[in-house]
């Protein structure tokens, strides 16, 4: 499984600085991740109907995300009750259902030839291996299902150890674990909405979209 690397070149940055604005910026790295400068938006009006099947999912996992970081805020401030693991343990059940699903039609049907015209186009990294936006959101999902199971460990970890302390401890990881989760896909969500389905909508022909919906899309 890959790991993230934080040191490698951001591989938006190619696509900031050759996409169509020519802007010199990382869109993956600014001030203020969720309000990136000035690019050529893409509604979802816009998109092909595959592209935007994504982003109407996309709507109801932030819906889904919302109740996660309400559980995990009650969580905090009322411990752990049985009403509250259901409900943590119902979005690890979407999580396992829909999200992974998600991902993986993405990983099977756009990623692919998104990352060759990305690279064709001249908008990756310089390292040895040329790494894309696809990569990083690529990244994204295997990280995403790592901190997914390590959270559910700890917290079948805390309702069986008998120290109260010991319990407390460990449930408190699997919050702070839970609160990473939901900003990283939260994060991962905009980047794919605002940044690499508009590089996709650029690069990719509406026929070729059609022959991915028609494949499994």
């Amino acid at each position: 499984m890959r790991t993230h690397n934080s040191r490698r070149v951001d591989p938006l940055k190619k696509q900031a600085e050759h996409g169509a604005t020519g802007n010199d910026f990382s869109p993956m790295a600014p001030p203020d991740a969720y309000a990136p400068p000035a690019m050529d938006k893409v509604s979802a009006e816009e998109m092909h109907p595959f592209l935007r099947q994504f982003v109407e999912e996309h709507a109801t996992f932030i819906e889904e995300l919302k109740r996660f970081e309400e559980a995990l805020l009650n969580a905090r401030r009322n411990g752990i009750t049985k009403e509250l693991y259901q409900r943590l343990t119902h979005f690890f059940g979407w999580f396992d259902r829909d999200f992974i699903r998600h991902s993986r039609r993405e990983e099977v049907t756009l990623f692919p030839l998104l990352r060759r015209r990305l690279i064709s186009n001249g908008e990756h990294g310089k390292g040895e291996k040329p790494e894309t936006g696809v990569d990083l959101m690529d990244d994204d999902h295997v990280k995403a299902v790592q901190t997914a199971s390590v959270i559910l460990n700890f917290l079948e970890l805390a309702l069986r150890l008998p120290d109260e302390r010991s319990r407390l401890l460990v449930f408190d990881a699997a919050l702070e674990q839970g609160v990473s989760l939901a900003e990283m896909l939260r994060l991962h969500i905009f980047r794919e909405d605002n940044i690499l389905f508009a590089s996709a909508h650029r690069l990719i022909s509406s026929s070729e979209f059609d022959v991915m919906e028609n494949n499994g899309g």
